[in-house]
């Protein structure tokens, strides 16, 4: 799930599951790396911005107008 576009057509149950385990695979790398097992370190950027993805749909569905203003101004 690495486009905004895939994340934009999730049901809102959905971003609350995906939100709930990008959490959990984000606190396991960061335990993984204290721990010096995790070996592709590119995990937990790449999972801090699937979080930030998600929160930004579900900023966006709370806001639309403030969505609307943002799309039009890219």
């Amino acid at each position: 799930m690495t486009d905004i576009g895939k994340v934009r057509e999730l049901s809102d149950t959905e971003l609350e599951q995906a939100l709930r385990d990008a959490k959990q695979d984000l606190w396991s790398a960061r335990f993984a790396l204290s721990t010096r097992q995790l070996n592709d370190t590119s995990t937990i950027p790449q999972t801090r911005r699937r979080i930030a993805r998600i929160l930004t749909v579900q900023r966006e569905r709370l806001t639309p107008q403030a969505a609307s203003a943002t799309r039009k101004s890219a």
